[in-house]
């Protein structure tokens, strides 16, 4: 999908930073300007390298200030705003288009010359590349100067003062690090200056840091006579060997071509899905196999984030290998029947604080073994998942285990170890201790899933089916809440059982059934009554005395909403397999869900163009927040997108 905007989007410095492109390398590096060539966040970086992957990341060139002159005259091209607030680069003013596709394009518009501004990022590379189409009409000879601003520190450090940079006519060092460069323009050293207060609203709206600092030690500077037309061309990389703009813009198409052919989607929306979900893949260092990043500009790999966001992000794109290496990766490092929720970088261990995440695994398996048939693989797998059932059976780590009753019961204390896992000191916004029911949903299912792979494995004596059954009669008597025709949340004993909240949708979307039609039919009704937006699911009831309507400003005051009603995309890809579910799958259910995803193209359009967000406002989404790409948002509408083809 080519999303095209014009000067109606940025009428204003703040609207124009409102949308911001990004582009990832496959290593956990990435980058990300505003829509108007700004930075509105401290994250956000022309290049921003991840020297181990996929999570060791410095922001290396920060942003760019560009001069045109032109009959002696000078104008901004770059837009930033400083610590007083006020637009210190208003180059915004002269823009004309904004277009991103494979990668992003920005047209200026000065006086009789059209500048039009390129930034491609290299798959598998700390390479970024920046090109100036200049064409002079103007009838004088004219000039541009490009200075860069860098950091070379880690992603959301702000540079110290003290810091020293050197730069040659090969590369820039700072804090032990090189970044190499080339281009066809004059480079000329300069005495280095500290460029004070960068003003990051994004930040500032967010209770992050408001303020930052950068440093310009060089500049190029390109000449076009009047009447012609020429290229500048900068690139930087973290390697010596430096490919051409030209190599980079290849590298970059034929990767996402490939991607949007080995995904097979005709529908434009869930085409731009499929390349966007790519976004998230990336090698990870520690363990030599593939891994999906959670989210950007914040997050890293999880394992809960990861194993839901995989089936679509992998297997509904056709991305098999991808998929397989992801899973062999979380059973090199499952540790009595848990997974990681965060890997170990350097000596750190790793952390299992998920209830969620090996149960994941199993039902990802499963989808895995569904599209592939891949009966070596299932086998390969199947002691780990054995091991998750023993250890959900007998009890584990975080108060995880199996009750008498066959349901499973999790976390205790301080330890959150759902999803919805805030926690602030001593304050826990959403208290889920006890039986959570989509734990239970997936405890169930998994349970299903080992029964039939069990077939292929007779020295297995373990009683799935039998299991199951218990788990399925029990999870009926204890979730159903009859006067309100929908399921409990958990059951604890306290008052948030009977809070109405998405936990629920997981019950009925999965591939077992643990209610009839009716109240499968049931759920899905009061679901769409209480939580849904076509943007995604609230968290919590309007109606509910705790619900927040807004997500934003301090900490405190984000993590007291984050769960309490606060919008997430993700769930509204289940809500959306529930509804054909419970519709039988009718040509008429599907008609109507593809209506409603129609509403993913202005949700690609805001935020992060071609991405979806992590969250919006509880009571009036109409802007992303939180991560501005999130990995199980784009994977679980593949999922729908996946299940609607084959009409």
């Amino acid at each position: 999908m080519k999303f095209v905007y014009g000067k109606q989007d940025w009428k204003t410095f703040e609207r124009g930073e409102e949308n911001c492109y990004l582009m990832t390398n496959g290593l956990g590096g990435f980058s990300s300007l505003s829509m108007i060539a700004s930075c509105s966040r401290n994250d956000q970086a022309v290049l921003m390298a991840c020297l181990h992957s996929p999570n060791h990341r410095y922001n290396m060139i920060h942003r760019f200030t560009e001069v045109l002159r032109v009959d002696g005259e000078e104008f901004f091209l770059s837009s930033q705003s400083m610590g007083n607030c006020a637009v210190a680069e208003d180059g915004y003013r002269y823009q004309t288009r904004f277009v991103y596709e494979d990668y992003p394009q920005w047209t200026y518009l000065v006086n009789g010359v059209e500048i039009i501004r390129t930034i491609a990022l290299m798959q598998g590379s700390n390479t970024v590349g920046i090109s100036y189409q200049l064409r002079n009409r103007s009838g004088k000879d004219i000039s541009l100067k490009v200075m860069p601003h860098l950091q070379f520190v880690p992603k959301g450090q702000r540079l110290s003062r003290t810091q020293v940079f050197t730069v040659t006519d090969k590369a820039i060092s700072a804090n032990g690090m090189n970044l190499y460069y080339r281009t066809n323009g004059e480079c000329a050293q300069t005495t280095p200056y500290f460029c004070e207060k960068l003003y990051y609203a994004h930040d500032t709206r967010d209770g992050n840091m408001a303020l930052g600092r950068s440093v310009v030690n060089h500049e190029f500077t390109f000449r076009v006579a009047a009447g012609a037309a020429d290229t500048l061309e900068i690139v930087y990389s973290t390697d010596a060997q430096i490919p051409a703009f030209a190599d980079i813009i290849k590298n970059v198409t034929e990767y996402r071509a490939a991607k949007r052919a080995a995904a097979g989607y005709e529908d434009e929306i869930a085409d731009a899905l499929a390349v966007g979900a790519n976004q998230f893949i990336s090698y990870r260092a520690s363990t030599a196999g593939q891994t999906i990043l959670a989210g950007f500009p914040f997050f890293e790999d999880w394992g809960r984030d990861t194993m839901i966001a995989l089936t679509g992000c992998c297997l509904s794109t056709g991305q098999y290998d991808t998929a397989k290496s992801i899973l062999q990766t979380f059973m090199a490092y499952c540790r009595k029947g848990l997974m990681p929720n965060l890997f170990p970088e350097g000596t750190e261990k790793p952390g299992y604080n998920t209830a969620d995440a090996a149960l994941l695994f199993i039902l990802a398996v499963y989808e895995y073994y569904k599209r592939t048939k891949d009966v070596v693989f299932v086998k390969s797998a199947y002691g780990t998942m054995q091991e998750i059932i023993e250890w959900y059976c007998k009890g584990t780590d975080f108060a995880i285990r199996m009750d008498e009753d066959g349901l499973i019961e999790a976390g205790s204390g301080y330890d959150q170890v759902t999803w919805m896992d805030v926690r602030v000191e001593d304050i826990l916004p959403t208290p889920r201790h006890g039986k959570p029911v989509e734990i239970n949903a997936y405890w169930y299912n998994a349970l299903r899933i080992m029964e039939i792979f069990k077939k292929e494995q007779p020295e297995d004596a373990t009683d799935y089916g039998a299991l199951a059954q218990r788990v399925y009669e029990n999870f009926g008597k204890q979730f159903w809440n009859e006067e309100l025709g929908c399921l409990r949340d958990v059951i604890s004993g306290t008052d948030a059982d009977d809070q109405i909240r998405c936990n629920q949708i997981w019950a009925i979307s999965l591939p077992f059934s643990l209610l009839s039609r009716e109240q499968e039919r049931a759920v899905v009704e009061t679901v769409y009554r209480r939580l849904y937006t076509p943007y995604g699911l609230r968290t919590l009831d309007p109606q509910d005395a705790q619900f927040h309507p807004f997500y934003g400003g301090a900490q405190l005051d984000r993590d007291l909403a984050y769960h309490q009603g606060t919008v997430w995309t993700f769930p509204l890809g289940a809500y959306y397999l529930a509804y054909l579910k419970v519709h039988d799958n009718s040509v008429e259910a599907r008609q109507y869900v593809r209506e409603q995803l129609s509403c993913m193209e202005s949700a690609l359009r805001e935020g992060c163009v071609g991405q979806l967000p992590e969250i919006y406002d509880g009571e009036n989404p109409v802007s992303s927040k939180g991560c501005f790409a999130q990995a199980w948002s784009v994977g679980e509408i593949l999922r729908v997108y996946d299940a609607l083809r084959g009409e």
